[in-house]
């Protein structure tokens, strides 16, 4: 399906979708919380800034957008600048998350909608580790 809008309406569209604090890492900060699991946020000091490190237990947690981070853009008729940021955009996912492992974090992704749909799963996942 083609684009409906231009694309200076598509950049603004899409400057709006923020990449902290949005409703699925909420929802798993909830579900750590409940777990009564330590954690802090948006990590600066490592690399691709996770979404949450639990420290004592070397663990870091990635909270992904489907879209954002290539979940079934291979199925999605997209322009090509769209297809190539999530091809990007995994290739950068595979670089932290290889930096991340040899300084010796363990790391978990979760899609969006694991969390929403799946949070006891989430929860079991990390409590393994943790």
């Amino acid at each position: 399906m083609p684009d409906f809008l231009t694309p200076a309406e598509r950049s603004r569209r899409m400057s709006l979708i923020r990449s902290k604090d949005t409703k699925p890492e909420k929802a798993m900060a909830k579900i750590l919380s409940s777990a009564r699991i330590r954690y802090k946020r948006n990590v600066r000091d490592l690399p691709g800034t996770p979404d949450f490190v639990i420290p004592g237990k070397n663990l870091v947690v990635f909270v992904e957008g489907k879209f954002w981070h290539g979940q079934g853009v291979d199925q999605m008729s997209l322009r090509p600048f769209w297809r190539n940021h999530a091809s990007n955009n995994m290739k950068r996912d595979k670089r932290v998350e290889r930096k991340l492992r040899r300084m010796g974090w363990s790391v978990y992704r979760f899609w969006e909608k694991d969390v929403s749909k799946r949070p006891e799963w989430c929860l079991k996942r990390i409590k393994r580790k943790s």
